[in-house]
Formats: structure tokens, sequence, C-alpha cells
């Protein structure tokens, strides 16, 4: 047997270049006291309005446990039905339902919950194929829409993917590790289906979920879906050169379990994690597929015909980490991914798959640079963000259930960025591989008010931290940024002097001055960019030596060699 030792963390993306698998150890222990808030208002074509949720409850694995405590659902105006009952997989629902309702109808939900990720040796001697699966959950073994088990390109990609492989746990890896690298985070994808994701290489926690899920299966592994929250409180992980930070939205996400017949189920979080998530989810409810586990936060309405009387609906989350206690620490491995994976140790057979490190660009001398005929329209970056979205509000689409009967189920778009103009400095690297006049530098912005001004810095790179500055943009004031829901491009001109930059590696950051209130918004992993190239500092650090595990959305404008 060898002796495996693997990293998981939060979901990170990298360019090709060396493995970026890390054995973790350690663990997190927090309480947090919760509170989901959500406002319903009805269209006056409503004739009743049903509203389900589930109760979070206890959970234990070998990694991940949850104990929830004091929990509450409050309604306002009180409902004129209420019923609770448990489902098909275990999930206890409680569904409420107004008539005629003709005002506002407020949701509050708190509890407290006591979460706990600990990560020491795993031991699984599992064999694959699995044999002994009980019959309870072979369930977790079929084929769904969403989850397309049976597909033959599936199907066949599985097996390749596990041929030769003799324990779960090297199954289980090198899938997770193809779905890693093939897969980009795309917060709004055209479709949630696995098969989309195995042809596309695109979608979001749904995506990740349902293709990890339907390849397993392929080969015979049990997978089941959960859904459930994850908070914004960030943490860090030491991984000995430095510190790298993790931080997820505050809303709700879409995780898997995994079914080792020695272990029991086992949480994987597809877009970041192997065998453990992070201890801030908190899990809710669990099914085949996205479609299923669709009864927290559902909205459900009868009307008169005509027009769609869809409702309007807001909801907020709020945590407070009454105690939070992080001791991580990061090994990074020579195999794995070329994205991060974030693992603890297990001690299990399996087969290493060492990656080749791409070759830098080749640097050309300023001289040079000044000679070239700079005449290709260039634009590169982290282009794929929801513009102009109101995250508070934004649900839907909605469904017909039957002629008279219609459906919003919750989704999981998630407002993903940076509050970048307060005590910490952030920066952004970009790769070029041709020289290029840049014109201008487009960051993904919300202006939430404040006043003073805004321009970028365009650092170069020494020991993969920016080093000096090397251009800065015109300024921009602030009451020129729209004053608006959702996150918009602003565009920052550097035309004035046109500076000829070289292939290489680049940094961003944003400078301000006077009082802005901006965000900046991103993207989970790394779709363009390498694993560490999102850092910040303090006004206490001296150099960039903290990472961070998601990419800021950014555009690179100008003219290129042919």
């Amino acid at each position: 047997m060898k002796k495996i030792i693997m990293i998981c963390v939060m979901l990170l993306t990298f360019s090709p270049a060396q493995a970026e698998n890390y054995l973790l150890n350690g663990g997190q222990e927090s309480k947090i006291d919760y509170r989901m808030s959500q406002k319903v208002t009805p269209n006056p074509a409503i004739r009743k309005l049903y509203l389900t949720f589930v109760k979070p409850s206890n959970y234990q694995s070998p990694t991940y446990n949850q104990r929830v405590e004091n929990l509450k659902f409050s309604f306002i105006p009180s409902p004129d039905e209420k019923s609770e009952y448990v489902d098909d997989r275990g999930n206890q629902v409680i569904k409420v339902t107004w008539h005629e309702p003709a005002r506002s109808i407020q949701t509050d939900i708190t509890f407290s919950a006591y979460t706990k990720t600990l990560l020491q040796k795993l031991n699984t001697t599992t064999p694959f194929p699995i044999t002994d699966i009980p019959e309870t959950e072979r369930y977790y073994l079929g084929s769904t829409e969403q989850v397309p088990t049976g597909d033959p390109a599936i199907v066949a990609k599985a097996n390749e993917l596990t041929k030769g492989a003799k324990t779960e746990f090297d199954a289980v890896q090198r899938i997770l590790t193809w779905v890693i690298d093939h897969m980009n985070y795309v917060l709004t994808p055209e479709s949630y289906n696995g098969l989309y994701s195995f042809k596309s290489g695109k979608g979001n926690c749904q995506n990740y979920s349902h293709l990890s899920a339907a390849m397993m299966r392929a080969v015979g592994i049990p997978v089941r879906i959960v859904n459930g929250i994850t908070l914004k409180r960030p943490y860090t992980i030491d991984i000995g050169r430095g510190k790298y930070t993790l931080k997820m939205a505050e809303g709700r996400h879409s995780w898997v379990e995994v079914f080792f017949p020695d272990l029991g189920w086992v949480p994987f979080d597809p877009q970041q994690t192997a065998l453990f998530v992070s201890n801030r989810f908190i899990r809710v409810e669990i099914g085949t597929d996205n479609n299923e586990t669709s009864q927290d936060g559902l909205i459900r309405w009868s009307q008169t015909k005509g027009t769609l009387a869809t409702p309007e609906f807001e909801e907020i989350i709020e945590s407070n980490f009454s105690d939070d206690q992080v001791t991580l620490t990061g090994i990074k491995q020579t195999y794995g991914p070329k994205k991060m994976l974030l693992i603890p140790e297990v001690t299990a057979a399996f087969i290493q798959k060492p990656v080749i490190k791409k070759p830098e660009p080749v640097q050309i001398e300023p001289d040079q640079l000044e000679k070239m005929q700079y005449t290709k329209p260039f634009m590169y970056g982290n282009l794929e963000f929801p513009k102009g979205v109101d995250f508070l509000s934004t649900r839907g689409p909605a469904e017909q259930e039957n002629e008279s009967t219609y459906e919003i189920k919750k989704n999981f778009l998630v407002e993903t960025a940076e509050y970048v103009t307060s005590g910490e400095q952030y920066a952004q690297v970009f790769v070029l591989q041709k020289p290029l006049k840049l014109g201008i530098i487009s960051l993904a912005l919300h202006n939430f008010g404040g006043s003073g001004e805004l321009w970028v810095e365009l650092f170069d790179e020494k020991n993969g931290m920016p080093n000096e500055v090397i251009a800065s943009s015109d300024f921009i004031s602030l009451e020129k940024i729209p004053f608006k829901p959702g996150y918009v491009w602003i565009d920052f001109d550097f035309k004035r002097d046109w500076p000829k930059l070289s292939p290489g590696k680049y940094w961003i950051s944003l400078g301000f001055t006077g009082r802005p209130i901006v965000n900046w918004f991103y993207t989970y992993g790394k779709p363009v960019g390498p694993i560490d190239g999102t850092r910040y500092k303090t006004i206490l650090d001296t150099e960039w030596s903290n990472s961070l595990s998601f990419e800021f959305n950014y555009r690179v404008v100008g003219f290129t060699i042919d």
C-alpha cells in the first residue's frame, strides 16, 4: 500500500503548469449564529402562496461534523396552513401556505450551528470495483436528467480514467482530478446538466456536482447531491512560503457526498476539495440531483388565468462567528491536477500522476518593443461575470407545474466580490504570450457610494509578486461611475502613454483616494491565471505574500503584433 497525502481547498483553477495538489492537516471549529431573512411580495393575481423549507439537521462524517441548536422559523403574517413531513431522502420539510395573500410575507430562520472540520489521516481499503454496497445506498447509483450516468460518452470517459484502479479512493481521485482540470467556473451557465458540463467544460457549483456524480456513478460509486449554505468568513492555510486565504460568497451552494463502505458518506466539494468540506458550509438538503434537492427555499403559487403573476423576492443571509478556531497547514505535492485540490492525508493504494510545467514566456528587450508594429486588436482576461445583476432580489425563472400552479426554485447565483477600497490592497496577475501596446484595463466594479477617485497601477513582477509600478491609468472620479445595482466594466485609460509590454507576467492593482465604497467582482478558482495570481497585503505588510483562492474579473485591451 502507498501512503497518500493530498490537500483539498476551495474551488481553484489554474493555467497549465506544475501540479497544485496540497496535503492539508489540522482543523476548523466554530460556533455560528445564523439568520436567513426572506421577503416574498405576492402579485394580486395569486390565489394561494406556498413556501417550503428544509430543516438543517445534525450530521457526522469522518471529516466534517455539524450540530444545530435553537432552530426557529418565524412567519409574518402567520400562515393559514402549516405541515411538516420527512421525505424519501430523510429531509425534514416544512410547508406553509397563505390563502389570498394581500401583503408581503416575511420569513426569518435562525439557529446556532457548531461546525467542525478535522483533517487527520484517513484509512480506506475499499477495493474497486466496489462489491459490497448496501441496498439502502444503491439509490444513489441511478441516472437522472441532470446526472446522466448512462450517457455513453460519460461512461466511456469514466471507464478510461479508472482503468487499472484497485481501490475506490484511486478511482475517485482520478475522476475528481479530471473534473477539476476540465471545468472552469461560470456563475450563469447555459445548463446545469452534467452532460453540458462534460461537453463544454463550463458550469457553476451545480454543474461540478452533477458531472462528478455522473462519472462516479457510471463506474459503480454511489454519490448524492448536497445543498446548503456557504458563509463568507475567510480562512487561511499556512503553505510555508506564505498564507493562502480562501473565501466563498454567502449564499446557496451545491456539493457531493461519496459513499465508501469502510468510511460511510464523506463530503467533497468538486470545485476545490476531496474528502472534506470547510466548516464554513452549512448542510441542509440531500438528493439524487439538484432537481430533487429543491424543497428548501421553494416558492409555489396558484393564480387566476392570465399573465404570469411572479411574486417579488428578497433574501438576506447573515452569520456571526462567536467562536472560530482555525489551524490548517498545507504541503504541496508533485502530482495531481493542474488546478488546486486540497485533501487530507489518506492511506490507500493509488497512482500518482505528475504534471509537466509549461515554459514561461520569453522576455523582449525595451528597444525591440519600440520597433515592433502593433496592428492586431487584442483583448484578454477573466471576462465572464453576470453584468448588472441585482443579487439581492434575483430569482427564477418561474416554471409551470400544472395549468394554474407555478414555482420558483432556489438558485445558486451568489455575489462573489471583494471590498477593495478598505485597509487592504489587492493585486491581480495577467500573463502575456505576445508583446502588447496597452490601451485600457477594465475591472468589474460596483459603486456603492462614498467619494474620491480611482485609478489602476500596473506592476512588473519579481519572485512571483508585484514589484515596481511601471504605468498608471488616468484618474476616474467616483461620481462618474454608475451608481446602480450590479457590476459593470469600468475602463481605466492608459492611452496617454500607450505602454509597450514584453511577454510575461504583470500585476493590476486598484488605487484610490478619498472614501469610495467599491466592490470588485471575482470568479471562484483561476479561469485564466496561475494559482497564486491573486494577492493582497495590509498596511503592515512589506510584501505581497498573501494569496487568494479566487481570480478577479478583469480585461486587458490594446494592440499586439501579427
